[in-house]
């Protein structure tokens, strides 16, 4: 047989295998099978017209690319043929009946942590505080210098920062935001700042490395505990019910003098004891103080003449404590079910 009557037959032949090809498959084999490398059948063909004398190679290359071009059309058809079936069976299976009623799309909701802060900055806008925001990328002196924290202070301890380079740290607190505050302006201040901050804390259900942080901050002449007491026993009643009490512990807060912690009698178990407040009656809320001499003068106010009160509270706590929340990685976790309850 010549090698043009193997062409006519492979051509032939291979239109009607293509033709019958049922799957993309089936058509990637048969493209294998006519023009793989090794062992393609036209291929095949085409290293035998070497062999040919001269004067015949024109003629059956022709013809070699004639059904190489036949065959590459046919191939194109099919698969196009088979693509627009698998098209059509996905239409098919995938139709809309246009009749059947649409479904809502469920509100959004304020995230708990969210209505918490928005709540904790209202109550102290009635109280004639303004809100300002500070940077959560701070120096070393911002963050601790500045209020009465120097380099190797043991109370350093207390706030496990991220450093980063030259210098810097992520705001391991909002307080850094009273220097802020201070140096721009002159007394009298009466300001809240929130804001993230973040601790290298080991998570757990209460402590998270991100949470967020309400820091408060008076200034002015005349200032006293009593101001202080009574601001946070107003903003108590306000967030936790009207019937509640505070108390103020001793505690140590480096740029506050004296400092205290604050106390309110548990609205679970109105101060019997409980599991939240641990069957003690009372639970702490936030650490307060007034502004320590040092850092008065420090950004240039006089101590003699000016005193003033500061106040930091964690939202996830208050927002636990209000909402009976018992595990603080809940508000991260996106999870539905939760959000949803609030």
């Amino acid at each position: 047989m010549s090698i043009l009557e193997d062409l006519s037959e492979l051509k032939n032949t291979a239109q009607v295998e293509i033709a019958q090809a049922a799957s993309e498959q089936d058509v990637t084999e048969l493209w294998t099978k006519i023009f793989g490398r090794k062992n393609g059948q036209l291929t095949a063909i085409l290293r035998s017209v070497k062999e040919l004398p001269k004067e015949e190679r024109p003629k059956v290359g022709q013809a070699a690319n004639e059904v190489k071009e036949t065959i590459e059309q046919s191939f194109e058809k099919r698969r196009g043929e088979l693509y627009q079936e698998s098209l059509q069976k996905r239409l098919n299976s995938e139709q809309v009946d246009v009749t059947l009623p649409g479904r809502w799309a469920e509100p959004g909701r304020i995230h708990l942590l969210s209505s918490t802060m928005r709540r904790i900055k209202d109550i102290f806008k009635g109280l004639g505080y303004s809100v300002m925001q500070g940077p959560e990328i701070e120096t070393d002196y911002y963050n601790f210098e500045a209020l009465n924290i120097p380099a190797n202070h043991p109370s350093r301890d207390m706030w496990d920062s991220f450093f980063l380079r030259e210098g810097l740290l992520m705001r391991s607190q909002t307080s850094s935001n009273q220097i802020h505050v201070m140096e721009s302006q002159e007394p009298p201040v009466r300001v809240i700042c929130p804001g993230k901050c973040y601790r290298r804390d080991a998570v757990d259900a209460t402590h998270f490395w991100e949470f967020h942080q309400v820091e408060g901050l008076l200034v002015d002449e005349k200032v006293t505990f009593a101001d202080l007491r009574g601001t946070l026993e107003l903003f108590a009643k306000a967030m936790f019910g009207s019937r509640r009490k505070t108390r103020f512990n001793p505690s140590y807060f480096p740029f506050t003098e004296p400092s205290a912690e604050v106390m309110v009698d548990c609205f679970v178990c109105d101060g019997k004891g409980c599991r939240v407040c641990k069957n003690s009656g009372w639970i702490e809320i936030m650490g307060s103080g007034m502004v320590h001499p040092k850092v008065l003068k420090g950004v240039g106010y006089d101590p003699e003449r000016y005193t003033g009160f500061a106040f930091g509270m964690g939202v996830e706590r208050i927002a636990m404590l209000s909402c009976n929340v018992d595990d603080i990685r809940l508000f991260y976790e996106d999870d539905l079910r939760f959000l949803r309850q609030f």
